[in-house]
């Protein structure tokens, strides 16, 4: 399958001001990113936490120390955070976004392996566009700066679960992008389409945890990104893929007839399906 907002800032950074990552132990709950003022805070499957604080000044830096010493966190590292170098892209997805069951959160570099965990398995590559031979192979693909910034990770975090770290069941892509349209009115057709595509662990298909993490792009991409549309396709033989783009409420527009080269050999159909923000 090829397969709330943060308010935007009128000015640079204030000057005597750096952004850090700190580490901590254990998992803190999502309401301490805001007490403590972190911008980012994403938990690790070795029971530690990740904060990103951006811009702060060392009045700020020790307040959030204090913060995390009153919490009873133990505090594992601190660092400058690394700028972005000048060709990278933020994420389409600007946040985590939680479900009852889930967690739908920007792709980091630490997420080629687990997600190479399965998509490597005959299962899963079969409807793919291709996988590299190698681990090593695919962590090159995976972190390419327009592949890593389109790309988001589903991990499995109710509370139903009888472990305390967070477990990546898939990844999605989702890629922002001009809709067509003719010359004069190109500029209003600018980001105004998202495409989605997906890859699951087989061990967590069959009980509803793809349908629930594409419902809640859906709303983000409509609601927060204000798109007009979302689109997405796959071969027409990869039954649980269509079949997941009809039960989110999407309607099939086109099928083109043996289109596309399977590595099976076969030339295979394709099908494309859309939903627009007003449906």
């Amino acid at each position: 399958m090829s397969t709330s907002s943060s308010p935007a800032r009128t000015s640079g950074p204030r000057a005597g001001t750096r952004s850090y990552q700190l580490r901590v132990a254990g998992h803190l709950d999502d309401h301490w990113s805001g007490w403590l003022g972190a911008h980012r805070m994403i938990r690790h499957e070795d029971s530690t936490t990740e904060l990103t604080l951006e811009c702060v000044d060392q009045a700020q830096l020790h307040g959030v120390l204090v913060g995390i010493r009153d919490l009873g966190a133990t505090l594992l590292s601190l660092q400058p955070a690394e700028q972005p170098s000048p060709s990278a892209r933020a994420p389409v997805l600007g946040r985590p976004l939680r479900t009852p069951r889930l967690t739908v959160r920007p792709a980091t570099a630490n997420d080629a392996d687990p997600t190479w965990a399965y998509r490597r398995l005959d299962v899963v590559n079969e409807w793919l566009t291709g996988v590299p031979e190698t681990v090593v192979g695919y962590r090159s693909v995976f972190n390419e700066t327009d592949r890593l910034s389109a790309t988001v990770v589903v991990e499995l975090t109710g509370p139903h679960r009888d472990r305390c770290a967070p477990v990546v069941i898939g990844d999605f892509m989702l890629r922002r992008e001009d809709a067509w349209a003719q010359a004069e009115v190109a500029a209003q057709a600018k980001g105004a389409q998202v495409e989605l595509g997906w890859a699951l662990d087989p061990v967590h298909t069959g009980v509803g945890y793809a349908t629930e993490a594409v419902r809640e792009l859906l709303r983000y991409c409509f609601e927060e990104l204000g798109v007009h549309r979302v689109v997405a396709n796959c071969f027409l033989a990869d039954e649980a893929s269509w079949k997941l783009m009809e039960r989110v409420g999407m309607r099939r527009e086109t099928h083109a007839v043996r289109e596309s080269l399977h590595r099976s050999g076969q030339w295979l159909d394709t099908i494309g399906y859309g939903i627009l923000a007003d449906e």
